[in-house]
């Protein structure tokens, strides 16, 4: 079976979820507003440019997944879901994503961003595979740090080559769609690399190597 994998936030999504989770705890008040939204910012900055300490970032994003209750937590999420993700929804990125599935694709999605944030994006999707950056839970609910290898940069490989292994599947014939310059290195390992309304770093790579350069942008 032919893997298609898929980056998540600026590829399905017209927007970042990780960034825009941020932005909305600061617009219900649930963080200090002014310092967490520069410090969400920097970080986010740093994402673009290809230096993101995502330990750093992590321990910054996760803390009020430890200091809050899950059902809280949930209907957070449900909210942030409606006024924050159905909108930037890309109806040309569910239309690619249903194509693969009708040819009988594997399709996953692979990104940086944390399961508590992606899980019912991946749901919403369709998308039954994900493979995130993992919370660490302890007796039902979040500790506030992650857990595991993150799914960012060469993380993304390793964990891909933990799960093909799991799953007995390989990379022969896979596709993998990203906008980011941070995914070069699982962009390498696939054998269609495609180049998704990328960042100029990552759009002058792919034009540099002859990859497929596409736009799911209304």
């Amino acid at each position: 079976m032919r893997l298609a994998l898929f980056d998540l936030d600026n590829t399905l999504l017209a927007g970042d979820s990780d960034h825009a989770w941020g932005e909305y705890l600061c617009q219900r008040g649930i963080v200090d507003a002014s310092h967490y939204r520069a410090r969400n910012d920097a970080f986010y900055q740093d994402y673009l440019a290809g230096n993101l300490d995502v330990h750093a970032y992590q321990n910054f994003c996760q803390e009020i997944l430890g200091r809050s209750e899950m059902t809280q937590l949930q209907a957070w999420h449900e909210e942030f879901m409606r006024e924050h993700i159905e909108p930037i929804v890309l109806s040309k990125g569910e239309a690619l994503l249903r194509q693969h599935l009708e040819a009988g694709d594997k399709v996953a999605i692979v990104t940086a961003t944390n399961r508590f944030i992606t899980g019912p994006i991946a749901a919403r999707l369709g998308v039954d595979t994900l493979l995130a950056t993992e919370c660490e839970m302890r007796d039902g609910r979040y500790t506030g740090r992650l857990t595991d290898i993150p799914c960012f940069q060469e993380g993304k490989v390793q964990r891909i080559e933990r799960w093909l292994a799991e799953t007995e599947q390989s990379l022969e014939g896979s596709y993998f769609y990203s906008d980011s310059r941070n995914d070069l290195p699982l962009l390498e390992r696939v054998d269609h690399p495609v180049a998704v309304d990328p960042d100029p770093v990552l759009r002058a790579i792919a034009e540099e190597r002859g990859w497929q350069v596409i736009s799911l942008r209304p």
